[in-house]
């Protein structure tokens, strides 16, 4: 998977206004909304903060991937934030992150989802990568950083 098929630069936001979960949360549906990705904010944002009571998407490293499932978007849609002031995702590794990337698929399809949370964890694992990221000064840094990585 290609995350820059899926990803807008119109999706990206430098840096987040929002400091709390469900805020920086809701900053980033709006972004997917404002950018015609999905159908029904409200959907959406339920989607994802239902997903997010069920267990924390902050997989530990200073990232949280939340993402859910539902019927307003006919295809997966993503949206990432940069957040200058760390924001506490209760975390498996129990640190706040700096870097969220936000997932939303149709309800029947499982395996783009599936395999953008794989690719996405793989790019994470690159320590200079996420560095970079958390360091982008603008939405075009962090969307030039995944188009670079992606036509290595």
């Amino acid at each position: 998977m290609v995350l820059t098929q899926i990803l807008q630069p119109s999706c990206v936001k430098v840096p987040l206004e929002n400091d709390n979960k469900q805020a920086a949360i809701t900053e980033l549906v709006d972004l997917l909304d404002s950018n015609k990705q999905i159908t029904n904010r409200e959907a959406v944002l339920d989607a994802v903060l239902l997903r997010e009571k069920t267990r924390s998407t902050g997989i530990g490293s200073g990232i949280a991937i939340p993402h859910g499932k539902c019927k307003a978007t006919k295809e997966l849609v993503m949206a990432v934030g940069i957040a200058k002031k760390p924001i506490d995702f209760a975390s498996v590794d129990g640190k706040p992150v700096n870097i969220i990337i936000l997932l939303v698929s149709p309800a029947d399809q499982t395996g783009p989802h599936i395999q953008a949370l794989a690719r996405i964890s793989r790019l994470m694992l690159d320590e200079q990568f996420k560095k970079a990221l958390e360091n982008a000064d603008s939405t075009e840094d962090v969307y030039e950083l995944f188009t670079k990585r992606e036509h290595e």
